[in-house]
């Protein structure tokens, strides 16, 4: 079968196409045909090498962290009624950008009928962030909330999110297509925080801020804080425009406003499926659409990771195999 490995640390240019033998499942394991594999912008930090402290990933290693597909095969212990079933789930260490994946028949989460796998593996990772941030901000009707990072796959949800719990949404991108569509998915307002003032439009939309969601880290998250009133909720879970803008804590404590970080949507494996299934069920009930930006072929892996990293993709991008 076909895999993408990464071969050294460095640019797109180290993910590499390579043949291996067919996996086959040993004692509680399953063997998906994988139809979409998933990726993540978190995937380019580690395959340049920038992923030390938190991953310990070493090339060579197989890109990828998760799929959706359907089960070819169950290895011994494992209901074989699995078997043709149409399934989501991580991939761990065996990675997910391969044509058949081995995996745990205990990560397993099916995919209701009425969702795609598309869809289903669009919300793999960031359906199951957005619902554990959501539940742990617990936006309320009348909340006035701004999302970082909004034209990205978690980001576009947790605006829909924030849209169906009552919130005044103000969703921040960049570029106008990714404005335009964050409107149709329920932005009350639109900012480009690529263009100087942003935050006095912000500010101008809303006046001071209860939520502040914030997806993009550095510069961006930093300057939101500074429109959160007092008693606010900020969460603070993205890293694309450098690092962490997680607040100083005696400055967030003196104005009374809780501070939450990506520490605290770490999720237990019972967790995350509980999410996730949650994340397919609402999908599938039309609830919440994941922004499915591009879908590239399993050989064009290497694209996908520099158009991640250029910033020119619009929510969620996908492998096909």
């Amino acid at each position: 079968m076909r895999i993408i490995e990464v071969t050294q640390f460095g640019g797109p240019d180290v993910l590499a196409l390579r043949e291996v033998p067919d996996p086959m499942p040993g004692p509680g394991e399953v063997v998906i045909d994988v139809a979409i594999a998933d990726t993540l912008w978190v995937e380019t930090k580690i395959r340049s090498g920038q992923g030390k402290p938190y991953f310990d990933h070493e090339p060579p290693y197989r890109a990828g962290v998760g799929v959706a597909g359907t089960v070819a095969a169950t290895g011994e212990g494992v209901d074989p009624a699995w078997r043709g079933r149409r399934v989501v789930t991580g991939t761990g260490a065996h990675g997910g950008y391969v044509e058949r994946a081995l995996v745990p028949a205990d990560g397993l989460v099916p995919v209701p009928d009425e969702l795609s796998l598309t869809d289903a593996a669009a919300l793999l990772h960031d359906g199951t962030t957005a619902l554990a941030v959501a539940d742990l901000v617990a936006i309320k009707p009348g909340d006035k909330v701004l999302v970082t990072a909004a034209g990205g796959g978690l980001g576009a949800l947790l605006v829909q999110l924030a849209h169906a719990a009552g919130g005044y949404v103000v969703a921040a991108a960049r570029g106008a297509a990714k404005l335009e569509r964050l409107r149709r998915l329920g932005a009350d307002a639109t900012v480009d925080y690529s263009e100087p003032g942003w935050i006095e439009r912000v500010r101008a939309a809303t006046g001071p801020l209860d939520v502040v969601l914030d997806g993009a880290g550095g510069e961006y998250g930093r300057a939101a804080f500074d429109l959160v009133a007092p008693g606010g909720r900020v969460s603070a879970y993205g890293t694309p425009a450098g690092e962490f803008a997680v607040p100083d804590p005696d400055a967030a404590a003196a104005r009374g406003i809780t501070v939450t970080g990506i520490q605290d949507v770490q999720l237990t494996s019972e967790q995350f499926r509980d999410c996730l299934g949650r994340a397919l069920g609402a999908a599938a009930a039309g609830q919440i659409t994941p922004l499915v930006g591009q879908v590239y072929p399993l050989e064009r892996a290497a694209e996908a990771h520099a158009a991640i990293e250029g910033r020119a993709v619009t929510g969620k991008t996908l492998l096909s195999i």
